[in-house]
């Protein structure tokens, strides 16, 4: 429910956008199951988040949430206050010098990418194939097709857990693979992209063809969380997977998809600890047949 002000406990702010008491994260989350979140907070812009955070206790745990692709919400739900930036944060404005532009965090990698090959600014165009928002691909340096946000990143502002809003630049967010320098908390509001001048319809074929691939590729239409495990140095965790005579795997109604085997798969009523023990077994198995121990790419959170 959305609470009105009298229904506040004492430790919970007032706000100016959405707060919801016991909301039901599995909706939102790609692969549709998880628990509910204590509180979800929908800003209704920066100052809204800003003034939140800076007089929510400190001592309450605070966590953003984009399109809810690359992630398990566990079945015990979400602790504290889960942050999801709507409407206000979705937007992709060009610069003057043509090969600049602003996102705001809750912004689609499709709309940004979409946006730039509108303006002739080529070098983003992976970032169509990135199902997520900007704050999760900043915060993860998300990448596909040989590309990754550190190439074309150039600075973000962040909102800290005190409420403090804070330029950060590419150098302090010290992206490696798949992670981040981002502080504690933080959840990234805008992001500024710099690529290099391009043909509109060069760049539109780029993002057709990549398109293309995904879906001949991908179960893109099932419900799923996107790549589960990063790759090793030296190896295609899809690879390990298979050679590990996993593709295919089931535990109750979470499968290792058989299209793509980095995915995983919900094929209807699979709770999260299902999928997330499908998950271990598969990383269990790629050890003892390869000796490689894959890491997480998914973000696991919540209480079990």
């Amino acid at each position: 429910m959305v609470t009105a002000a009298a229904d506040l406990p004492p430790t919970m702010p007032q706000v100016r956008g959405r707060l919801t008491r016991s909301a039901s994260l599995a909706p939102l989350v790609w692969f549709k199951t998880g628990g509910p979140a204590d509180w979800l907070f929908e800003p209704a812009d920066v100052d809204d988040l800003s003034a939140f955070l800076a007089a929510l206790d400190p001592a309450v745990p605070v966590w953003p949430l984009g399109l809810g692709s690359n992630l398990i919400v566990r079945d015990g739900g979400m602790p504290g206050v889960t942050v999801r930036l709507g409407k206000p944060f979705a937007f992709a404005r060009t610069s003057d010098d043509g090969v600049t532009m602003t996102c705001g965090g809750g912004t689609s990698g499709i709309l940004v990418a979409s946006t730039a090959r509108d303006a002739g600014i080529a070098g983003v165009e992976f970032l169509r194939s990135i199902p997520g928002t900007v704050g999760g691909f900043v915060r993860m340096n998300g990448g596909a097709y040989g590309r990754e946000v550190a190439d074309v990143l150039t600075a973000c502002v962040v909102v800290l857990r005190d409420g403090t809003v804070q330029p950060m630049t590419v150098e302090q967010l010290g992206y490696t693979y798949r992670h981040s320098d981002l502080p504690d908390g933080a959840i990234v509001i805008e992001a500024t992209f710099r690529g290099t001048p391009g043909d509109p319809a060069a760049i539109g074929a780029e993002m057709d063809r990549i398109a293309a691939e995904r879906e001949a590729s991908q179960p893109l239409r099932s419900r799923t969380g996107g790549s589960t495990f990063k790759n090793p140095p030296g190896h295609k965790a899809w690879a390990l997977i298979d050679a590990s005579g996993c593709r295919g795997l089931t535990r109750g109604d979470a499968q290792v998809s058989e299209k793509h085997c980095n995915f995983l798969l919900n094929l209807g009523s699979a709770t999260s600890a299902e999928i997330e023990a499908l998950g271990e077994e598969v990383r269990d198995r790629v050890k003892v047949q390869s000796g490689v121990t894959l890491e997480w790419e998914i973000q696991r959170v919540g209480l079990k």
